[in-house]
């Protein structure tokens, strides 16, 4: 069995245990139907604010992280023109220097 395959037949054995608890839970549960219906909606209620406020701050954190990266390749580019441009100064004065001492000779 792969590693995979592994951890998929546990979150499998997870779900259908926590199913089989949830449903046990109601099913003893000392509140009235009426209220236990309305305390999950209120709990669910919850947590879809609590993943939409991570998500948001997920998000946040996501869109500055790019933005970093966005400087950083565009400092990379001019360091790396900047490096072109000096070589390509470099080439031109030592082709330079060749035809001075060509002709002197």
């Amino acid at each position: 069995m792969s590693g995979e395959s592994c951890s998929g037949e546990k979150a499998l054995f997870f779900l259908v245990g926590a199913a089989i608890g949830a449903a046990t839970a109601l099913l003893l549960a000392p509140r009235s139907g009426a209220e236990t219906r309305k305390l999950i909606a209120a709990r669910a209620r919850e947590g879809a604010d609590v993943v939409a406020h991570r998500s948001k701050a997920m998000a946040d954190v996501a869109s500055t992280y790019l933005d970093r990266g966005k400087e950083a390749l565009e400092h990379g580019r001019e360091v790396l023109q900047h490096q072109k441009d000096q070589l390509a100064a470099a080439f031109e004065a030592g082709k330079q220097a060749y035809l001075e001492e060509k002709d002197k000779a």
